[in-house]
């Protein structure tokens, strides 16, 4: 597999972070290393990071990128929604700066037994955390093809609607349960036939199963719940004057994190009639980004993928 690997708004993420070569930096999404490799560069000569991500096979890759920097780098099996526990291992407590790059990265995309596309006939499995092709999956993991063919009808809208956004998901949900009835449906590209059928022709910008496939993904690897556990948990790992960076490719994970920036950088949480503030209560951060960062057209011409990317921006007061 061609591992070849453009980082999304790198040169704005390092801009952020300011890496120093005391500091000690978390990429809580390190996929193929791209931005772990731009940080550590940065941080030289003794600026330290620690890598975390669910997939071993990211993992493997980002090691062999990241190993001309020597010691000066640690990766970690595990979720960004519990870095803290993660870090204590390694008796670190505080750090100058976290980013997290949301979303399916390139390798899982490109992986066609990883079942995130339906550009591959390929087992509708969806787990960011499935290992090598030739692993045994974990029993306990839900998978895509479980959802699909076990989850009653309303389920199924509720997912699509919720993680989705997608308009024609009652439609879609019937049309699946009706589907399954016949047989099982296992593959991704069974599954968005099944969808391309079920909604009207020619509405589409994008491929019909785009939402589809994006909210199966969501809810199998609980990604907004994790988001939303990993920023409360980044805030209390960062120094003063700290950077946490959150780069986004859609609606429902940028809501989350635009939402929980502005909660923290509240100066008042005093109920809304209250005619003057009494709850003594002080912002926990700056945010730097009023608007969120968007990569430009030099950028979306050399890396299509990045063309829905958002980062936003706070800094730990």
């Amino acid at each position: 597999m061609d591992i070849s690997h453009i980082p999304v708004l790198c040169d704005k993420v390092v801009d952020f972070l300011k890496p120093k070569s005391d500091g000690v930096y978390i990429d809580g999404t390190v996929g193929l290393g791209g931005h772990s490799t731009a940080i550590l560069k940065a941080a030289a000569p003794n600026g330290h990071l620690f890598g975390i991500d669910l997939d071993t096979d990211a993992l493997s890759v980002a090691k062999d990128r990241l190993q001309i920097f020597g010691d000066r780098f640690s990766l970690i099996n595990g979720n960004f929604a519990e870095m803290n526990a993660l870090l204590e291992s390694h008796a670190v407590h505080a750090v100058d700066g976290i980013l997290l790059d949301l979303g399916v990265s390139s390798l899982q995309l490109d992986a066609p037994h990883r079942g995130f596309s339906f550009n591959h006939t390929a087992p509708l499995d969806m787990r960011m955390n499935s290992g090598h092709e030739n692993e045994a999956p974990a029993e306990t993991t839900l998978t895509a093809m479980q959802v699909v063919n076990d989850s009653p009808v309303d389920v199924l809208v509720d997912i699509f609607r919720r993680y989705g956004e997608e308009r024609f998901a009652k439609r879609i949900a019937h049309r699946i349960v009706a589907e399954r009835q016949r047989e099982p449906i296992t593959t991704t590209t069974q599954l968005a036939e099944i969808v391309t059928q079920s909604v009207p022709k020619g509405r589409f910008k994008t491929h019909p199963a785009t939402r589809i496939f994006q909210a199966l993904r969501i809810y199998v690897n609980a990604e907004l719940e994790n988001l939303m556990a990993g920023l409360d948990v980044a805030v209390t790992l960062l120094k003063s004057n700290g950077c946490l960076c959150v780069i986004s490719f859609h609606s429902l994970e940028d809501r989350i994190v635009k939402r929980r920036f502005q909660t923290w950088a509240r100066t008042c949480i005093c109920p809304p009639k209250t005619p003057i503030c009494i709850c003594e209560h002080s912002p926990s951060v700056e945010i730097l980004t009023k608007r969120p960062v968007l990569p430009d057209v030099t950028e979306v011409q050399h890396n299509p993928r990045s063309r829905s990317a958002k980062l936003r921006v706070a800094r730990k007061l």
